[in-house]
């Protein structure tokens, strides 16, 4: 399957020290990340040919990105250069009652200067199955709010399917109500939604009914289908117990019928890139025409292993998220 991701790469930045905090840090680990990047990657790792389409400054910063992009396996060979700066973002792990910060420094970035007509989307999209975008995206410019809409179009002409999570970030955007402007113009292009209860009530005021989680979680699936006209929707659940500690399970909405994962209590290595790893397996599971269940087993299982390893990305081959899956969660030893 081919399938392209549209959105801006970053430099992360983050204490090298196992629990440092930014602000007394004398030295950071580098790594590249996004979460249209980690989607690519974690879909080159399942086999597919997974396009990421960005926009990088043409100096070593830009160059490191795409040497991390290809030795994921995904295919830079859309991505445009110019004079700039990257994005970049600093991560504070957090450990027990301490949460984990994050702060961004983005602004003026060369992905955020994006100017109209830059990518031939017709000629991209060309042969894909699949487009994947955030909300991340529009927040950064009115440009790239414009391409944004402007893509999953062009998507639906093409019979590209699009699936779309919100990713609502409130430190990057003016109002919700701004947000809800601009993904008002992209749900009507939107095959599948991604994300949770919490951003439709961030974004939108949305209220919902429920004794647990899970039946909240339906009922919010369920008014986006019938608000937004969404067919599908995937979303993840999150229990807090700690910042090292959280509860993980996932629902898979297919227009008529709710289909609820198991639940998976997990220590946290790495909290970031957890959702982009779900909506990687949840359109991997889609690729390959697996039953309802099974995709949602699937994707929750990828969801929850990425919490234990480092860095954004997701590493995990389709048979460790399966076996998961299966109920292999104890950790002995593979020999």
């Amino acid at each position: 399957m081919k399938v392209i991701t549209f959105g801006e790469i970053m430099l992360r930045l983050t204490p090298s020290q196992i629990g440092g905090k930014l602000k007394t840090a004398s030295e950071l680990t580098v790594s590249y990340a996004g979460s249209e990047s980690n989607v690519a990657s974690s879909l080159a790792e399942f086999g597919h040919d997974a396009h990421f389409v960005t926009k990088l400054p043409g100096n070593e910063l830009g160059q490191g990105a795409v040497r991390s992009l290809h030795s994921y396996g995904v295919n830079t060979s859309d991505i445009l250069f110019a004079d700039g700066r990257i994005g970049t973002y600093f991560i504070e792990a957090g450990k027990s009652i301490r949460p984990s910060q994050i702060v961004y420094d983005r602004r003026d970035s060369v992905f955020s200067s994006i100017d109209p007509g830059e990518f031939a989307w017709e000629k991209i999209l060309e042969g894909a199955s699949w487009l994947f975008v955030s909300g991340i995206t529009a927040v950064l410019s009115e440009h790239c709010a414009y391409e944004l809409i402007k893509v999953t179009s062009m998507a639906r002409k093409m019979n590209v399917g699009v699936a779309f999570d919100m990713n609502y970030r409130r430190s990057l955007w003016k109002s919700r109500t701004h947000a809800a402007r601009i993904f008002d113009q992209v749900l009507p292009y939107t095959d599948v939604l991604l994300g949770n209860a919490g951003v439709l009530t961030d974004v939108y005021d949305m209220k919902f009914s429920g004794s647990t989680d899970e039946e909240i979680t339906v009922d919010a699936m369920q008014k986006a289908h019938s608000q937004f006209g969404v067919t599908q929707s995937s979303f993840t659940i999150r229990k807090h117990h700690s910042a090292s500690e959280n509860s993980l399970q996932a629902v898979y909405f297919d227009g008529t019928s709710p289909f609820s994962s198991k639940e998976y209590n997990v220590e946290i290595m790495d909290r970031l890139g957890t959702g982009d790893a779900f909506a990687a397996a949840f359109i991997h599971g889609l690729a390959n025409q697996w039953d309802n269940q099974k995709i949602i087993e699937f994707a929750a299982a990828a969801f929850a292993l990425k919490h234990t390893i480092l860095c954004d990305q997701n590493t995990s081959t389709e048979a460790e998220i399966m076996s998961i899956a299966d109920g292999n969660t104890h950790g002995h030893i593979i020999r």
